[in-house]
């Protein structure tokens, strides 16, 4: 097309080019560094397909538990008189401000050895609570991190169904739970299956929670073999392996969310479905919405305010991080706003100069959603001790991993802006003798103004929680309010802990609402695969 056959300004291209090759360098170091003929010894190795095993099996038993709390909650909210809908709403968005080791750390203060539980029992005779940890604890917290994913890629999918098939079914005689499994479910399931392959997603990259939980992964695998072996290459091997089983989950997803068809009777406009009054199952549902909202939402908090009191109360060496907060605040704000800008030029020359290379470049950045965070930290470190010394252990190179890391995350903000930016006013602009530079800077990215706070918005809250490559990149002494929480839990310093978890939460809380704001806002759904790859 004639857009199409316009030549791109040189800086354009030329910023694009190294964004994507950064992005390509982990993967490339990762094979160079593993080497081929080591590498089939240890993937056939029977520790390595049992860690494997035990990786799918946690990620199936979160996916299966992100469906179970996640679609009747949703169903619940949108299409029930449900009372106080919207606060039901709000917090079952909450979770997605709080880490995943944060939420295991909190169960295990609940539920685990000498919790509150635990204490409460005591006067009873109960001694001893089983043990949480293994499959159970990290399945618990896991869920707790993953179900608003499916929670709201289902609520999407509902409020963009027409009504008027539902209400075909029941006049038909169909009874509610007839017209849900049999017409509601099938028009929502490519939802509910990509909210859960995203939650299996978050499950074979996530660090923070298992080593919490005492369940082997792949990515404490990584860790730890990175930590204790001179010989990196087996860590390589089990990166690459990682990253492969990542590339299955993204393209598991990719096909779940695949058919966008919205399915309609007429070309009428839009309307939302009247609610169902719950009747005699309203203690039913507020029950169910209670369980979930306490389990998932007011006992982790109150955990944590629980021993932010006791902190404060108890201990002399008491102190708010100020310093880890700045560092994190910091961090996130330069990531999303140097991440969203090096976005805008890979998705301008992708559809404003579409051609195989562009679109080329577009889909490796996207694939970069493929490297978990430990994967990235390792690449980085093994790249920067041998070959750039001096960058090894800097600020620097901490951007660069939150560059790969959140990358196709800024772009898939930037790409859905741009879509919505009429070309005809670029090209009128183009026509008074401005040039393309000029026309992107003075007219393209303005109109692009939402969707480039929202890509931003969800890189910072991304930022704030990342863990694995912080700990790995991190220079000494420099410390983040997810490390902080991190080094503290490690010995047992669960009161000292609570209070950077505390300030982890209120400083994620704003953002976490201006994101959710912007995607319920603005047709919803399209945003939130790319908070699962955080």
């Amino acid at each position: 097309n004639r857009r199409g056959s316009r030549r791109p300004p040189i800086l354009l291209t030329a910023i694009a080019t190294l964004s994507v090759a950064t992005l390509a360098l982990p993967p490339v170091y990762l094979v160079i560094r593993a080497g081929f003929g080591d590498a089939w010894q240890v993937i056939a190795r029977t520790a390595t397909v049992e860690v494997v095993g035990r990786t799918l099996l946690l990620a199936l038993t979160v996916g299966v538990g992100a469906i179970v709390v996640g679609v009747p909650m949703a169903w619940l909210v949108v299409r029930t008189r449900l009372p106080a809908a919207r606060w039901w709403a709000a917090g079952c968005s909450l979770p997605l401000a709080m880490p995943s080791f944060v939420a295991a750390l909190s169960l295990l203060g609940a539920f685990g050895p000498k919790g509150f539980l635990q204490q409460l029992l005591s006067p009873l005779g109960v001694d001893r609570l089983p043990d949480i940890r293994g499959l159970p604890g990290a399945t618990i917290a896991l869920v707790m991190a993953t179900f608003p994913y499916v929670f709201l890629l289902t609520v999407a999918a509902l409020r963009s169904i027409d009504p008027s098939m539902e209400e075909a079914a029941r006049s038909l005689g169909r009874r509610p739970t007839g017209v849900l499994v049999a017409v509601t479910f099938p028009q929502i399931r490519r939802a509910v299956a990509g909210g859960a392959l995203i939650a299996g997603l978050y499950v074979i990259s996530d660090y923070g929670a298992v080593s919490l939980m005492r369940y082997d992964t792949l990515t404490r695998a990584i860790f730890v073999r990175n930590q204790t072996s001179f010989d990196r290459a087996p860590a390589a091997v089990l990166g690459l392996l990682l990253v492969a089983l990542t590339v299955l989950f993204l393209v598991l997803e990719q096909k779940a969310r695949g058919d966008r068809t919205a399915y309609r009777l007429g070309p009428g406009s839009s309307r939302t479905s009247r609610a169902l009054p719950l009747g005699r199952w309203m203690s039913v549902a507020v029950g169910f919405s209670g369980l979930v909202i306490g389990l998932f939402v007011v006992i982790p908090i109150a955990v944590l305010v629980y021993w932010f009191v006791r902190a404060a109360t108890n201990d002399q060496r008491f102190e708010i991080p100020w310093g880890a907060t700045a560092n994190t605040l910091l961090l996130a704000v330069i990531v999303a706003l140097v991440v969203t800008a090096l976005a805008v030029p890979v998705s301008v020359l992708a559809r404003r100069y579409r051609s195989p290379w562009t679109v080329g470049l577009e889909r490796t950045a996207y694939a970069s959603n493929a490297l978990p965070g430990v994967v990235v930290g390792l690449s980085l470190v093994f790249f920067a001790a041998r070959y750039v010394p001096g960058l090894y252990q800097t600020i620097p190179l901490l951007v660069i991993a939150y560059l790969i890391r959140y990358f196709a995350q800024a772009l898939t903000g930037v790409d859905t802006a741009l879509a919505a930016v009429n070309p005809r006013a670029e090209e009128a602009a183009r026509g008074l003798g401005r040039s393309p530079l000029r026309v992107l800077t003075a007219v393209t990215v303005p109109m692009m103004r939402a969707g480039l706070i929202s890509g931003a918005t969800l890189v910072f809250l991304s930022v704030l929680k990342e863990l694995p490559a912080t700990l790995l990149l991190r220079p000494t002494g420099f410390d983040t309010l997810a490390t902080e929480v991190w080094s503290k839990t490690n010995v047992g310093a669960y009161g000292a802990a609570a209070v950077p978890a505390l300030m982890l939460l209120v400083v994620a809380l704003p953002f976490l609402y201006l994101a959710a704001r912007d995607g319920t806002g603005r047709g919803g759904g399209d945003a939130l695969p790319s908070v699962a790859a955080a």
